[in-house]
C-alpha cells in the first residue's frame, strides 16, 4: 500500500540523493516552498550495478507513492567516488532527467576559507548550506556517520574549516578486530554509564566517549573562535550521542535533504527564468 506525500499536488517535486560510506539518503522535496515528503536510507554497497540502484531508488518512490515521471529533476552528493557514476547511472535509467551533482562550479552561497577548497566533502558542503539558511551564524555542525565530522561557520558565515574523528561504528569494529576478547557489540546506550559487563562497558565507553569528545571539542571551539555558536547534529548515530552531550545541540535528521534542495532551486533559477 502506497504511503501519501502531504504536498501531493504540488507543482515542483525533485528528488534528492545523498551517498555516503554506509547509507544513501534518498528524499522528495519541493525546492520552491521547502517542504520535505520523506528520507529513506538504502545501503551503500559498492558492488552493485547501476541498475540495481535503479531498482532500489525506484522502489523507495513507489513506497511513498511517488511517480518518477512527475519528478522535475533531482540532485545528487556523493562522499564516495566509486559508487557515484553508478548511482548517477541509475537515476538516469528510470528518471531521464538531468541530475545535478555537487560539485565545482556549484553556486552555493557559502564563503570557504580553507587551505584548499576542493577537499571540502560535498556532504559537508550541503551540511553548511543547510545550516546557516535554516540556524544562521555563527554555527557549528556535527554529522555523525561513519566518521563523526565538526564543521565550524563563523559569524559573518564563512566555512572556516573543522574536524574529522572516527565514528562510533569504525571506533567499535576495529576495537573488537584489533582486541581478542572483545566481541563486537550493537551501537545504542547501554542502560547506565559505569558497566557491569564487556558488553555494556563497551556500548558506555562508545557512546559517552563520543559525547564527552563532542562537548570537549565545543569547548576548544568556543575558545579559539572567543564566541559560543549554536550547535545542530545529524547523522545516524547522533540520536545515540546526542543526549548524552551536556552541552545544548539541536538535532536535525533533514540537514542533507534542506541542504540538497536549497542547491537546487539556486542552481536551476536561471533557467527557469529563461523558460518562463
Amino acid at each position: 500500500m502506497h504511503r501519501t506525500l502531504f504536498f501531493r499536488g504540488t507543482e515542483i517535486v525533485i528528488i534528492t540523493v545523498d551517498v555516503g560510506n554506509t547509507n544513501i539518503v534518498i528524499g522528495c522535496a519541493d525546492p520552491v516552498t521547502k517542504k520535505i515528503a520523506f528520507e529513506e536510507r538504502i545501503y551503500t554497497d559498492r558492488h552493485k550495478s547501476a541498475t540495481e540502484f535503479a531498482i532500489a531508488i525506484k522502489q523507495v518512490l513507489e513506497l511513498y507513492g511517488v511517480d518518477a515521471k512527475s519528478l522535475e529533476g533531482g540532485i545528487l552528493s556523493s562522499s564516495v567516488p566509486p559508487v557515484t557514476e553508478q548511482v548517477v547511472r541509475g537515476l538516469d535509467q528510470f528518471l531521464g532527467k538531468k541530475i545535478i551533482e555537487v560539485g565545482p562550479g556549484i553556486k552555493t552561497g557559502v564563503d570557504i576559507k580553507l587551505d584548499d577548497p576542493s577537499q571540502l566533502g560535498p556532504d559537508l558542503l550541503v551540511a553548511a548550506v543547510a545550516g546557516i539558511s535554516q540556524y544562521g551564524a555563527p554555527l557549528v555542525l556535527i554529522d555523525m556517520g561513519t566518521a563523526t565530522t565538526i564543521s565550524v561557520i563563523s559569524k559573518d558565515k564563512r566555512f572556516m574549516g573543522g574536524m574529522i574523528i572516527p565514528g562510533l561504528e569504525v571506533a567499535l569494529a576495529g576495537l573488537a578486530r584489533r582486541a581478542a576478547h572483545l566481541p563486537e557489540v550493537a551501537i545504542k546506550r547501554p542502560s547506565r554509564l559505569i558497566a557491569g559487563n564487556t558488553v555494556g562497558a563497551m556500548q558506555s565507553g562508545s557512546i559517552y566517549g563520543q559525547a564527552a569528545c563532542i562537548d570537549g571539542m565545543l569547548e576548544r571551539i568556543w575558545e579559539e573562535l572567543g564566541y559560543k555558536t549554536e550547535v545542530v547534529a545529524t547523522g545516524g548515530f547522533a540520536q545515540e550521542v546526542i543526549p548524552c552531550c551536556k552541552h545544548e545541540i539541536k538535532m536535525d535528521d533533514q540537514l542533507l535533504i534542506k541542504g540538497l534542495t536549497i542547491l537546487y532551486d539556486k542552481n536551476t533559477k536561471k533557467s527557469k527564468k529563461e523558460k518562463a
